[in-house]
Order: C-alpha cells, then structure tokens, then sequence
C-alpha cells in the first residue's frame, strides 16, 4: 500500500509518498514546488530515514518538505 499526502499554500506545494523499504519499514519520497508559473521551482528527495509505519513516514516526509522549503524561501541554500 501507498500512502500519499500534500500541502499546497497556492504559492508552494509539498508532495509526499511512501514506499516499502528494502530492509523493512517504509521510506518517502518529497517532492517540493514553489514560484510563479514562469518561475516555476521543483525538487525531490528520498527522506533519510526509514520509518515503522507508512503514516509516520508521510507524516515526517511533509513535515521535512514544508521545512525544506521555508529555507529555500529564506534563502538559506541556493538549489
């Protein structure tokens, strides 16, 4: 099974999605999107941990997207 969930706030979104891991548990995948339609902005990434279940997993891939991307709003990293 595969769970899915997303935040948009009209100007960003986050995305998360689970899988079954390898080695047992779950991973997630994060996707995050920002800007206006001519400078649209687009990023995924594996989170870094493996969870125990898919609803901790989609839970802290949001949590890690939406922190992604108030950095990158703030400029903390150029990407």
């Amino acid at each position: 099974m595969t769970l899915k969930g997303t935040v948009d706030s009209g100007v960003w979104r986050v995305e998360a999605e689970t899988s079954p891991a390898e080695q047992g548990g779950f991973c997630c995948l994060i996707n995050v999107a920002h800007g206006s339609p001519d400078r649209h902005f687009n990023h995924a990434f594996p989170h870094h941990r493996i969870f125990e279940s898919e609803v901790a997993a989609v839970l802290e891939g949001l949590r890690e997207g939406v922190v992604w991307v108030d950095l990158k709003c703030r400029h903390a990293f150029d990407v």
